[in-house]
């Protein structure tokens, strides 16, 4: 699913809590709480996918070092949960910490 992710797709990194819409995509990789960890997940994703901005919940601590060099929009959460209905696939992982969830909007390698 990440490699076939297209300029302006989104991609979805949730916390084990975060609503998937019906019909999205879902990459589930809870296996118990708080495993797989959400900043090991989006830090691989990251290692794979060209990122040309993110969106995160103004609810979140948000502060993750790992997107300091990405443009990142901060919206109310139910604004974020939206942008999730019409995501390429959302990664579930087993985060229990609330509002641990990013939008990822895939940009191009060139």
């Amino acid at each position: 699913m990440l490699a076939q992710a297209g300029h302006g797709d989104r991609i979805v990194i949730a916390d084990a809590g975060l609503p998937v819409p019906a019909g999205v995509e879902t990459i589930d990789l809870l296996w118990r709480r708080g495993e797989p960890p959400f900043l090991a997940v989006l830090r691989a994703v990251l290692d794979e996918c060209v990122v040309e901005r993110a969106t995160v919940a103004v609810e979140s601590d948000g502060s993750w070092d790992v997107l300091r060099d990405i443009p990142t929009d901060i919206v109310p959460h139910d604004e974020l949960k939206r942008l999730t209905q019409h995501a390429r696939v959302v990664v579930r992982t087993g985060e229990a910490t609330p509002y641990a969830n990013v939008v990822l909007h895939a940009g191009v390698a060139f």
